[in-house]
């Protein structure tokens, strides 16, 4: 995935660490497992399949996978193999689009932190060295 150019600092700094391209439904630990997974195997996986690779039970899998179908960011067939019914969960193309802009977005949002944070900033002033301010 290339690699974009931090972002500079707006000309107004107000609320420029409010994150508000973060998507809600995307950026919760389980759906953004689920949606890591379904990126790497773009045929999909089914549903026990799933469920252990991002270690979650089936209620609790069943749940995120709700709220991505809402979304538009997953679509679930249901099938047989032999005569066990079988799910099958893949991402939408929609949902492929969106959830790489969203991983574009963090990126972005890490080498902008990170262009802050260079080793050659001062370390940080001891106690004494913060006149008019004391431990909490």
């Amino acid at each position: 995935m290339a690699s974009s150019p931090p972002t500079p600092p707006p000309s107004d700094p107000s609320g420029q660490y409010s994150f508000e391209g973060i998507d809600r439904v995307l950026h919760e630990k389980a759906r953004l497992g689920i949606l890591t997974s379904l990126l790497a195997h773009r045929d999909g996986l089914v549903f026990g399949t799933l469920r252990d690779l991002c270690t979650l039970t089936d209620g609790n899998l069943s749940r995120h996978l709700t709220t991505l179908q809402e979304a538009g960011l997953v679509e679930i067939w249901k099938g047989y193999k032999g005569r066990r019914p079988q799910t099958l969960v893949r991402l939408t193309t929609d949902g492929r689009k969106r959830f790489l802009e969203y991983l574009n977005l963090l990126e972005s949002i890490v080498a902008s932190a990170l262009s802050v944070a260079t080793p050659e900033q001062k370390a940080e002033p001891t106690p004494k060295e913060r006149v008019g301010w004391s431990p909490a």
